[in-house]
């Protein structure tokens, strides 16, 4: 069988299974007017199995997107307010002793669902942190002596205030680069704004209906990770992630001294699958130059640290960013 066969199958069993993305989309419109990128974003995390961090200011429908998205996908969701008394136990769950039965019983938290949305993650201390990410990259919580596996799908989306940092708890970078995914939210235009204030007078919210089961996006991740990429495109993500870490080797010596560090191992894998995901997503049976473009700076945007001389400088990871990619070679 030749590569271009294989290529016709994959494209047809990719537009048999993306099917359920133009349902999704129409359904995620009833109510999401406007932020395009971020139920992009949400979908590629979802098919990637990945966690997703959104930034943005309050009132940008971060919440409603994802318990949208779960509505969608008759998935189980819960929702975590994130605040500074907040205890390990109250996410994950505890176990308690019934005195009348002298026996221990297991409470699950909210941490067991398919959805959850940890709201203003840096809101609570390390300890809380460390528990979601340890879920988040286990798939599992051990409470007392048992360890139980959390549902799958399972995603975290975990939502920052760019705006008050009073009293609350910076992540740091190791568990920062746990979440596959950075988004960064801006104000709707004046004509979406219009929309949203014309749709929220309306006498009835829209109702989104289920469109799809877990089992169906566990079979679509199966066919994302099908999806052909080329070793020239591998090696333009290594070429990407390596231009973090030395960018003097890439005719990049104005950054040297200005980069901390760069992204991790971990990096070059989201970049990867998240750019098979862009491909599904455009029903692509194959990973193009312009899938790893369009998803990295929402991949790379965290696991860039700066210096102290490039925020004097007023640098930003965009801008790295941008500089990487006009002068990386494309394949």
């Amino acid at each position: 069988m030749t590569e271009t066969t294989d290529l016709r199958e994959l494209n047809e069993r990719i537009a048999e299974k993306s099917r359920f993305l133009d349902l999704v989309n129409k359904e995620m419109e009833k109510v999401i007017i406007g932020q395009n990128t971020m139920v992009d974003r949400l979908l590629i995390a979802l098919l990637s199995d990945g966690h997703i961090l959104l930034e943005g200011v309050p009132g940008l429908a971060k919440t409603l997107a994802v318990k949208s998205l779960a509505a969608c996908i008759r998935a189980d969701f819960s929702r975590i307010q994130f605040t500074p008394d907040l205890l390990p136990a109250d996410v994950l769950g505890t176990v308690i002793y019934n005195q009348k039965s002298e026996s221990f019983s297991t409470k699950k938290g909210p941490i067991f669902a398919n959805f959850v949305l940890a709201d203003e993650i840096n809101r609570a201390p390390a300890k809380v942190q460390a528990a979601l990410l340890e879920a988040m990259q286990e798939r599992q919580v051990t409470l007392g002596d048992t360890t139980y596996k959390l549902p799958a799908p399972f995603l975290v989306l975990a939502t920052m205030n760019p705006i008050e940092q009073e009293g609350t708890y910076p992540l740091p970078e190791a568990q920062v680069d746990r979440f596959m995914l950075k988004v960064v939210l801006d104000y709707p235009s004046p004509e979406e704004e219009q929309k949203i204030i014309r749709l929220n007078m309306a006498k009835n919210f829209p109702v989104i209906n289920p469109v799809l089961t877990p089992q169906d996006i566990l079979e679509a991740r199966t066919v994302v990770k099908d999806v052909y990429m080329d070793e020239k495109i591998e090696k333009y993500i290594v070429d990407i992630i390596f231009a973090t870490r030395i960018p003097e080797d890439y005719k990049l010596s104005k950054f040297k001294g200005l980069l901390s560090f760069g992204a991790s191992p971990r990096g070059g894998i989201s970049l990867a699958m998240a750019a098979k995901a862009h491909a599904f997503i455009n029903r692509r049976g194959y990973v193009v130059p312009e899938d790893v473009r369009a998803v990295c700076a929402d991949v790379l945007r965290h696991r860039i640290g700066l210096t102290y001389e490039a925020e004097a400088e007023n640098i930003t990871t965009s801008d790295v960013i941008r500089d990487i990619l006009n002068h990386v070679e494309v394949p």
